[in-house]
């Protein structure tokens, strides 16, 4: 009868153990008796609402050369062969919602991404459903309205990728050139 006792007392302690386990691992919230205030959802891990780009979506829209470097010492080589690219240019469309049409990483079909500033002053291009400075976003470099620089902010696929230089093909290539505007002749 003692081996039973001790049996049953120890499977009484089992069991006592795995129900309070069970309630430890139950969230419970008291305050919501009686209210159909719905619970609110945790804030996005970017926190806080989007900010707006300093850099308009319509000013990428256009045709670019694009390159590509890992060195910064490689950069100015890099713009005049972004420029030799114009021959076969690189699109940036504008987008239904507002943001512009580009590639993902390791995409092969174009997506709209957002143009979107981030809480440390820069420009990001990326999802609208993620938060600025994201893994999947690109943060811009430098804009000057004729060269475009950005690298991705995911280490990994900016150590494949490198910085991309884009730059504007056509009449648009000469700094404050418009379209229409006379050229002027050469000496």
């Amino acid at each position: 009868m003692s081996v039973l006792r001790s049996s049953l007392g120890a499977t009484l302690v089992v069991l006592a153990a795995l129900q309070l386990a069970g309630c430890a691992s139950q969230q419970f919230s008291f305050g919501g008796f009686g209210s159909s205030a719905p619970e609110q959802a945790p804030a996005p891990s970017g926190g806080g609402p989007a900010l707006p780009a300093s850099i308009p979506a319509q000013d990428l829209v256009g045709r670019w050369g694009l390159a590509a470097f890992h060195n910064e010492a490689d950069r100015a080589r890099t713009e005049a062969a972004a420029r030799s690219q114009c021959q076969k240019p690189y699109n940036i469309s504008r987008g239904a919602r507002g943001g512009v049409v580009m590639h993902l990483a390791d995409q092969s079909q174009p997506t709209e991404l957002m143009l979107k500033g981030g809480p440390d002053g820069k420009n990001y291009i990326g999802l609208a459903e993620e938060p600025a400075s994201g893994p999947r976003d690109r943060e811009i470099i430098a804009f000057d309205g004729r060269v475009l620089v950005t690298r991705f902010v995911d280490p990994e696929i900016a150590g494949r990728y490198g910085t991309s230089v884009y730059v504007r093909c056509g009449a648009e290539t000469a700094p404050g050139a418009r379209k229409g505007a006379p050229k002027a002749k050469k000496a």
